[in-house]
């Protein structure tokens, strides 16, 4: 398989946007978070959305020239109103007015309204992660996850994602998943493959689980955890739906469809500065806590990605069993998943950041 430069995928993503409607700065600023997407392995929140965005633009399901509004009236509020746009730009908009109030007041809430499809929610609490804050972020998406026991969509899948700074600076470690038991795009991705998949996945019309993805699509996704990942996904549509008065789950109309109305979505974030907390939520605190995560006998990974057909934050605890979370590095059976050797770099003398996609349930450490 021929391998393309992110340098072109950059270029040519932001080359094909503009063609189709959007301004400049705007068309970079989505080439961008496509150009980190496919330099991570997440597939579904890179270039897999590119032809939606194009055909989006010209039938006025995304606006690609807007200018986002950002309002701050309360000291730990600021709010960045995308104008049904894209939601990278409008983020930027309001960055450095959020990490601000942040820093001023501890913590800050920062919602993006009435913006298009943010895809990959661990793009955004990175960007804050490195400006040295504590960031939770939740968005929605079109109904497809039923309440435990039931067979009808109510919930998005629903993203829910943390990133925590490390020490000077950097991310010390971060996830960012769905709520539902695998993200919607594996299911496309096996439907147009015409392949099976596990049970556990998804429910037909009649909430008998199934191995169709076909079937799947037609009937429900389910939470992960049962009633437990139903809650935490509830929790994600008041945050981001409720806050950000966007639409709900089940008002929405499929992501990726050319026509209809503007996505009108909305991102929740919650930004907190550890150097203005106590005890063990202080940086100090932070420090000894990434000491713990990132030590010899916590199997947990940088940019490692299992292979579980269900990954859980079980398989970086000490003593991992899961023979399916495995280095390159490491010979056939191996049971654990250290930090990355830092001999390994790439050609142009980089250190090689292996893929992690932003539906895995993960930590990825430093």
């Amino acid at each position: 398989m021929p391998k393309i430069a992110l340098t072109e995928i950059e270029s040519t993503v932001a080359t094909a946007l503009e063609a189709h409607g959007a301004a400049p700065a705007v068309a970079a600023s989505v080439a961008r978070a496509v150009r980190v997407a496919e330099a991570k392995g997440n597939k579904i929140c890179g270039l897999y959305y590119v032809e939606s965005y194009c055909r989006q633009l010209v039938s006025g399901r995304v606006h690609g020239t807007v200018d986002p509004v950002v309002t701050h009236e309360k000291a730990g509020a600021v709010r960045v109103d995308a104008g049904f746009g894209f939601a990278q730009p409008a983020f930027a908009a309001g960055f450095d007015e959020a990490v601000e109030a942040a820093k001023a007041g501890g913590v800050c809430g920062y919602s993006i309204e009435h913006s298009h499809t943010c895809t990959s929610l661990g793009y955004f609490t990175e960007q804050l992660a490195e400006a040295g804050l504590i960031a939770i972020g939740a968005t929605n998406s079109t109904a497809r996850v039923a309440p435990p026991g039931g067979a009808k969509p109510l919930l998005g899948t629903n993203p829910f994602a943390m990133a925590v700074p490390g020490r000077g600076s950097g991310v010390a470690f971060q996830w960012d998943f769905s709520t539902s038991a695998v993200a919607l795009g594996k299911i496309t991705m096996a439907a147009a493959a015409d392949e099976t998949i596990p049970l556990g996945w998804a429910v037909d019309e009649n909430g008998e689980p199934t191995t169709d993805p076909h079937a799947a699509l037609r009937g429900s996704l389910v939470s992960a955890g049962g009633y437990k990942g139903y809650g935490i996904g509830l929790m994600v549509e008041v945050l981001a739906s409720a806050l950000t008065a966007g639409i709900s789950s089940w008002e929405m109309e499929p992501l990726k469809a050319v026509d209809g109305g503007p996505h009108d979505l909305g991102q929740f974030y919650v930004l907190i500065d550890p150097g203005g907390m106590p005890g063990r939520a202080s940086t100090i605190g932070l420090r000894r806590l990434q000491r713990r995560s990132t030590n010899s006998q916590a199997p947990a990974c940088r940019g490692y990605r299992p292979r579980c057909p269900t990954p859980s934050m079980s398989t970086t605890r000490p003593g991992s069993s899961c023979r399916n979370l495995q280095r390159p590095d490491q010979p056939s059976g191996a049971q654990r998943c250290g930090p990355p050797p830092r001999s390994l770099r790439r050609k142009d003398g980089a250190e090689e950041a292996y893929p992690v996609a932003a539906e895995d349930f993960v930590a990825v450490l430093v």
